[in-house]
C-alpha cells in the first residue's frame, strides 16, 4: 500500500437529509485524515471497486428493502459480497452500535449476519462497556459530540420547569413512562416531547396518556435540526427513560446543547457521568417517577451546573484519527492482532 492513499469502504451510502448525523460527522471526519480515501455505499462500489476495508455500521440495513422481492435481491447480494471479502481476505471493521439483533430477522438474513460476524476482523466499541466475542479484537472509540454540528443552528431561551424528550420514538424507549410521570409534577412544569413514533399504535398511546393535559406538547415527526435544538434548548432537562440504554445520540446531543440530562442509572451512564461532570448527568434507578422528576427539577433550579459539559474527549479530531489507526490495525496479519488482542480484558456478546 506504499505510495497509495488506504481506501476505506463505508456501509452507509451518501448521505441524506434525514441521515443520522453521527455517519455524516465520521465521514466528515474521516475524509480529513491524511493518506485516507473514503467511499461510501453502494452495490457497484462494494461488488466491483477496489477498497482495502470494509467498515460495517448497522449490517441489517444491507439486507433490507421496501418490498419482499427487493429485501431478496439485496439479500442475495449482500451473499456475493460476502464472497468476495472472503475470496479476496479484505478485513471487516464493524462498529458495534447496538447489543442485539433487530426482531422480525428471518432465517437467510440471521445466517447472512453471522457469515458477516465471522469475517469480522476488529470490531470498534463506542464505550468501554460493550460485550464482544472472547476471541475478538475490540477498540474503543467515543461517539463525537454535536456542538459544530448545532452551531449555527438558533436556540431557544430556557423555560423553568421544562422536561424535554426528543429522537425516533421506539416502545424501549419509554416515553410512555415520561408521560405517565409528568402527570403528577405541579402546574408550573411543562412537557415537550419530539420525533417520529415507530408505529401509529404507539402513538395512539402516548396521545391517549397525554390527553387532558395541556402542559404536554406533542410533536409526531422526524425532527429538523431546528425542531430538535428547539425542543432541547428550551429544557431545563432532557429526560431519556429507557429501558435499555447503551449508547445514546440523544444524551450526546443535549450534552453538546448545554442541557442536563435523565437517564437510567447503568454502568455507561455512570461512565458518562464521571467524564463530563455529575451535575450533568443525573441518573434514576428502577422505575422513571414523579418523585423523582420533582427532585431532579427542585435540585436544577437550586443549583443549575455550572459552564458547560467536558466533551473534550469526543471531538471529531480524534475520532476521525482513531478510526483511521483502527482499520490499518485491522491490515494487520491475523498473528500480530492476536498478540495484542491478547492483552485486553475478553469481553462477550449476545450474538
Amino acid at each position: 500500500m506504499t505510495g497509495r492513499p488506504l481506501v476505506v469502504l463505508q456501509s452507509f451510502p451518501d448521505p441524506r437529509p434525514t441521515t443520522n448525523p453521527y455517519i455524516v460527522m465520521l465521514a466528515e471526519a474521516i475524509r480529513r485524515q491524511p493518506g485516507v480515501r473514503l467511499r461510501t455505499f453502494s452495490w457497484r462500489n462494494a461488488l466491483l471497486t477496489r477498497y482495502d476495508v470494509f467498515h460495517v455500521h448497522w449490517p441489517e440495513i444491507l439486507l433490507e428493502g421496501r418490498t419482499p422481492l427487493r429485501a431478496l435481491v439485496r439479500q442475495l447480494l449482500t451473499g456475493v459480497l460476502l464472497l468476495r471479502i472472503a475470496l479476496l481476505r479484505t478485513p471487516v471493521v464493524r462498529t458495534v452500535h447496538n447489543l442485539e439483533l433487530p426482531d422480525g430477522l428471518g432465517r437467510r438474513q440471521r445466517f447472512l449476519l453471522a457469515r458477516l460476524d465471522r469475517l469480522t476482523s476488529l470490531r470498534i466499541v463506542l464505550n468501554e462497556h460493550t460485550p464482544v466475542p472472547t476471541e475478538s479484537e475490540a477498540v474503543t472509540i467515543l461517539h463525537g459530540h454535536y456542538r459544530e454540528w448545532f452551531r449555527d443552528v438558533p436556540r431557544r431561551p430556557q423555560v423553568d420547569g421544562r422536561l424535554a424528550y426528543f429522537g425516533l420514538i421506539r416502545r424501549y424507549k419509554n416515553v410512555q413512562a415520561l408521560v405517565r410521570a409528568f402527570s403528577g409534577l405541579p402546574a408550573d412544569s411543562s412537557l415537550q416531547v419530539g420525533g417520529r413514533p415507530s408505529t401509529p399504535e404507539l402513538a395512539a398511546e402516548i396521545a391517549e396518556l397525554a390527553s387532558g393535559d395541556d402542559r404536554i406538547e406533542l410533536t409526531f415527526a422526524f425532527l429538523s435540526d431546528e425542531e430538535l435544538v428547539g425542543i432541547a434548548s428550551a429544557a431545563q432537562l432532557v429526560v431519556l427513560p429507557y429501558r435499555e440504554m447503551h449508547n445514546s445520540g440523544g444524551a450526546l446531543a443535549a450534552l453538546s446543547l448545554d442541557r442536563p440530562v435523565l437517564v437510567p442509572d447503568n454502568d455507561v451512564n455512570r461512565a458518562l457521568a464521571q467524564e463530563v461532570g455529575d451535575r450533568w448527568v443525573r441518573r434514576y434507578s428502577d422505575s422513571l417517577t414523579t418523585q423523582t422528576l420533582d427532585r431532579v427539577l427542585a435540585d436544577l433550579r437550586a443549583d443549575p451546573p455550572d459552564g458547560r459539559p467536558d466533551l473534550s474527549a469526543r471531538d471529531w479530531s480524534t475520532v476521525g484519527a482513531a478510526h483511521v489507526t483502527a482499520y490499518r490495525r485491522a491490515l494487520e496479519p491475523a498473528s500480530a492482532r492476536s498478540a495484542a488482542a491478547a492483552t485486553t480484558q475478553p469481553r462477550r456478546y449476545s450474538w
